[in-house]
């Protein structure tokens, strides 16, 4: 049982590695992508922020 949930949290860990960073231009790429039923509030907020109202410094 301890091994399962063990092998279970390590390769959640590896897959929450490969997601892009919130607001890079590769996040905001993949969102415009996904169809906009299946946001989550934080993913809205977020692209608002960081793909629409982005401040090119």
């Amino acid at each position: 049982m301890k091994l399962a949930a063990l092998i279970l949290l390590a390769t959640a860990l590896l897959l929450t590695g490969c997601a892009p960073e919130v607001g890079s231009k590769k996040w905001c790429e993949q969102l415009e992508n996904k169809p906009k039923g299946d946001w989550s509030a934080n993913e809205a907020k977020d692209f608002a922020k960081h793909c629409i109202f982005r401040s090119d410094e």
